[in-house]
């Protein structure tokens, strides 16, 4: 009888210890976002982080043409992926996991920006900073959760006017990239000041260069409002190296070309990115 017992025990200590194994534990890079926490006994597959990025958000339909519109948001970007546990007896249904996120949001004082099908937009603003997060469900149980923290880019690579000179001399042109706006407008962000006040040294060593102040916009949007926008971006930067630097009006002309003058496909956000841009075109 003892010897059965003793059997029995050890037993249940080798199927205790498998189901322990059988326990999906998180990436040990992993951790759930600040904002959210996570639904029941799920754990976390993966968990990209970058510094500065961007996400392409869905904000709803085009009325007029029933395609996605959309707007794309630079920033902290977190892209964490739920897996619900394989032994798992039951999971919880898209819709459950949705009104968790929904409920959640709503409760911090956020707004559900969109939702179609599987996926929600939901944007939240928290101690002086806006986030915006994205929710996809899959039939599965397993949900991503994609999260951009708004802000600009801490600018690494430096801008000079040597660098400027040598591209305007060479090609007649260049694109100055550190020269940053909100989505849709034409307000120069603060972390442009450098980008602009190495052109104003640029024009105040070579007092007979005058340039054309050029706007670029990508494909996203019509073209009618790209124009306007691109048009919008050159005379702001004419006036910034007008107001700010004591450019002479007469070295500067703006221009908006739009998403006429692509430098590489909008196919994808790393090509749009590169196609929004300020150059200077020597006249």
């Amino acid at each position: 009888m003892k010897k059965i017992l003793s059997m029995l025990m050890i037993v249940g200590v080798l199927l205790s210890a498998a189901v322990a194994s059988a326990e999906q534990k998180d990436n040990p890079q992993c951790k759930d976002h600040p904002l959210f926490t996570r639904m029941p006994t799920y754990w976390i597959h993966s968990c990209p982080n970058k510094e500065f990025d961007s996400h392409t958000f869905f904000v709803g339909k085009d009325p007029a043409t029933g395609k996605d519109k959309t707007e794309t948001v630079e920033g902290q970007l977190w892209d964490i992926r739920y897996y619900p546990q394989a032994d798992a007896t039951s999971k919880p249904s898209e819709l459950q996991i949705q009104r968790n996120f929904e409920n959640a949001v709503q409760k911090e004082g956020g707004t559900i920006v969109a939702t179609d099908k599987s996926r929600e937009t939901f944007k939240i603003t928290k101690d002086g900073n806006e986030y915006w997060a994205e929710l996809g469900t899959e039939f599965t149980g397993k949900y991503r959760l994609f999260v951009v923290k708004k802000q600009g880019m801490k600018q690494d690579v430096a801008i000079t006017a040597e660098t400027l000179s040598k591209d305007i001399r060479s090609t007649g042109h260049v694109a100055v990239y550190g020269i940053y706006f909100d989505t849709g407008k034409a307000t120069i962000k603060p972390e442009s000041a450098n980008a602009i006040k190495e052109i104003a040294k640029l024009l105040q060593a070579d007092p007979n260069l005058k340039v054309h102040v050029v706007g670029h916009t990508d494909n996203v949007g019509g073209i009618d409002s790209n124009m306007k926008l691109s048009q919008a971006r050159a005379e702001a930067v004419q006036q910034s190296l007008i107001g700010d630097h004591g450019i002479a009006a007469s070295r500067l002309t703006a221009h908006g070309c739009g998403q006429f003058a692509p430098v590489a496909s909008n196919d994808a956000e790393d090509g749009r990115a590169k196609n929004r841009r300020v150059e200077l075109v020597k006249q």
